[in-house]
């Protein structure tokens, strides 16, 4: 893509999932189910966490294109670098894990992710813009243009540093509510959540492997924006 175009489509992401991260933040306090929104708020879910995420990325992804149509290619390069890290440790395989995974569970038994009770308070276009629409975008920005992966030893230990922060924080709302952020987790022994979030990793660096395959196979070694 041109820098203009890929400029616009930036801007247009960014503001699309700064949208949806307000919409799904600003529910009213009346209208929010009591056994979902307790202690950490919309703040415990990985969906939510990651329509911020991919907010940044692609805040960071129009700074850096508006810096190569300004001609301040110094500034953009160290850009860059910070997008091309967010996009391949955390972007795009949070976005397919967020997506894959909860349709999966969604399909098996919703009550284990999305109860019932929030078809009331979350509207269906809500709800496709935030566990759908997240993997069309992370796939499309693979197309439109070429991210420099890291070592493969620094990505996976920043993506399994992150996985631990959320871990560690599901754990401290267990610790100070007796709740789990999802009703999912409570099927579980301590042996076999371990295992849970353990497969569950394994998963998500999966989804990073294979986001490093397609971007390779698509732009080679040797192109890099």
């Amino acid at each position: 893509m041109e820098i203009s175009t890929l400029a616009t489509y930036h801007c247009l992401a960014f503001v699309w999932y700064f949208f949806v991260a307000y919409s799904i933040t600003h529910i009213k306090t009346e209208e929010r189910p009591s056994e979902v929104f307790l202690y950490g708020g919309q703040w415990k879910y990985l969906t939510v966490l990651n329509l911020v995420l991919q907010a940044v990325f692609y805040g960071v992804s129009f700074l850096a294109d508006v810096l190569r149509l300004i001609k301040k290619l110094r500034c953009a390069k160290c850009i860059i670098s910070s997008r091309d890290l967010l996009f391949s440790v955390l972007a795009f395989p949070v976005s397919t894990f967020v997506c894959i995974s909860f349709w999966t569970l969604y399909t098996y038994n919703r009550e284990l992710v999305y109860p019932k009770s929030l078809d009331g308070v979350i509207p269906l276009w809500l709800n496709h813009a935030m566990h759908t629409a997240v993997l069309p975008f992370a796939l499309l920005e693979i197309f439109a243009l070429p991210h420099r992966y890291p070592a493969k030893k620094k990505g996976l230990i920043l993506l399994g540093f992150v996985a631990f922060l959320y871990i560690s924080w599901v754990l401290w709302i267990y610790s100070v509510t007796g709740e789990w952020v999802y009703p999912l987790f409570a099927l579980f022994s301590p042996a076999g959540l371990a295992a849970f979030f353990a497969g569950s990793l394994a998963i998500i660096i999966s989804f990073y492997n294979f986001g490093e395959f397609l971007n390779r196979m698509i732009w080679g070694q040797s192109k890099f924006s």
